[in-house]
Parts: structure tokens; C-alpha cells; sequence
């Protein structure tokens, strides 16, 4: 697991919008590696647009204002963004399967990005699978298909996916706003033991979800 000292995230006077309108911010904070920070808001307020724009994963069309650096580097428009999110795993709140095996899909980003025997890319996935909480669940049934999980395990087959690349940033888009409330339990408590030892931007509208599991938290307002 990678770890640091030191500012992951610093943003300073942060604006996301289009040619004519706000879509987030202004907005200043900094995440610390190691920590878990809460951006909450209400529906509109843009946090999943927020959390995109840290990784340069925004759609055509909106732009960036002010000072932004994630992992060492200020995002300003230049050079590519490739190696940032090689560091940067970003887990939405539907979980995507690939179609494929549990393996595989816990796989998935190691064999595109990592270059090492095959042993070691399973060691790796089966360290992240017990990181997500998942591996008691799915470890005598690593070869069936991903699709069979339910969708709080897809869940976490998703934070694994993101694990397995040991990320030095993990950004979290209302992960649990597509489960019940048995899955969204067991969902976090997934998310809390990454606390201390991962740095984790938490998007919720949750109010108490962020309570929970954060140390710290940046409130998002509606624009406009």
C-alpha cells in the first residue's frame, strides 16, 4: 500500500462551470494523505462534478477555475493526465461489472497497467479483494462470473478493482446511494477500515454517511 506524507489534494477558489454557468464552487480545501474527506451537498450542488474535475475527467464543454493541485501536480489544462489517473481510482455509485469472473474483473486494471508474472497480479487482487471487505464472500467462487455477485458485493468487487492498482487517491461518487440498506452497512463498513490508511475523497449526500466515516468535511452549496 502506498504511502505519504503531506497535501494529496489543495484546492484554492475551485470553480467548475460551463461558458454561462456555475456548476460548482468556489470552494477551498485540502485532503491530507491519509485522511478521508467528506464533500457534501445537496443534489445540484455539483460534488460528482467536483470530484471528476480533480482528475481531469470532466465532458466537453465545462472548464476549471482557479488553483488546483492533486498528487504533486497542478491540473491547469497542460500535458496529459494519463499518469495522475493511473494514481487516482474513481468508484461511481452504479457498480460496473466487465463481463468475466470474479478474478478478472478484480484483475482488470493490474493487466492493463502493471507489468509482473501473473502470481503476482493475483496476489495483488486477492490483497485488494480482503481490503474491500470482499474476499470471506467470493473466495471459493473467484472463477464465476461477476454478474452472479449482488450488487452491494459488485460494489466492493468495484473498490477492489481501484485498490488493486494501490492508488494514492481514491474517489468515492456516492457509492452507497444504489444499495439497500443492509448492502450501504456493509458498503461502509468497507470504506471506514480504509480510513487512516488510504486518502479518500467521500462524495455523499448523506449527512450522517459523512459523520461517519470522515475525518474532515467541505460543504458544497446549490449555485445559481
Amino acid at each position: 500500500m502506498t504511502t505519504a506524507t503531506g497535501t494529496a489534494v489543495h484546492a484554492d477558489r475551485l470553480v467548475v462551470r460551463t461558458a454561462d454557468r456555475v456548476l460548482a464552487g468556489p470552494v477551498t480545501f485540502t485532503a491530507r494523505y491519509g485522511t478521508t474527506v467528506g464533500l457534501r451537498g445537496p443534489s445540484g450542488a455539483g460534488k460528482s462534478t467536483l470530484l471528476r474535475a480533480l482528475v481531469g475527467l470532466l465532458p466537453p464543454g465545462l472548464s476549471v477555475e482557479g488553483e488546483l493541485h492533486v498528487l504533486g501536480r497542478r491540473l491547469d489544462g497542460a500535458g496529459p493526465l494519463s499518469e495522475l489517473r493511473a494514481r487516482a481510482g474513481l468508484v461511481g455509485q452504479s457498480p460496473v461489472v466487465f463481463p468475466g469472473s470474479v478474478l478478472d474483473n478484480a484483475l482488470f486494471g493490474l493487466r492493463h497497467v502493471v507489468r509482473a508474472p501473473r502470481a503476482t497480479l493475483r496476489e495483488r487482487a486477492v490483497a485488494a479483494l480482503e481490503e474491500a471487505g470482499l474476499w470471506a464472500e467470493v473466495r471459493d467462487r473467484l472463477d464465476a462470473p461477476a454478474e452472479q455477485l449482488s450488487v452491494g458485493q459488485r460494489q466492493r468487487l468495484c473498490l477492489a478493482r481501484a485498490l488493486a492498482l494501490d492508488p494514492q487517491l481514491l474517489l468515492l461518487d456516492e457509492p452507497t446511494s444504489a444499495l439497500d440498506t443492509g448492502s450501504r452497512d456493509v458498503v461502509e463498513t468497507s470504506i471506514a477500515g480504509l480510513r487512516g490508511r488510504r486518502t479518500v475523497l467521500l462524495v455523499s449526500h448523506d449527512a450522517e454517511q459523512v459523520a461517519r466515516l470522515c475525518d474532515e468535511v467541505v460543504d458544497l452549496e446549490l449555485n445559481g
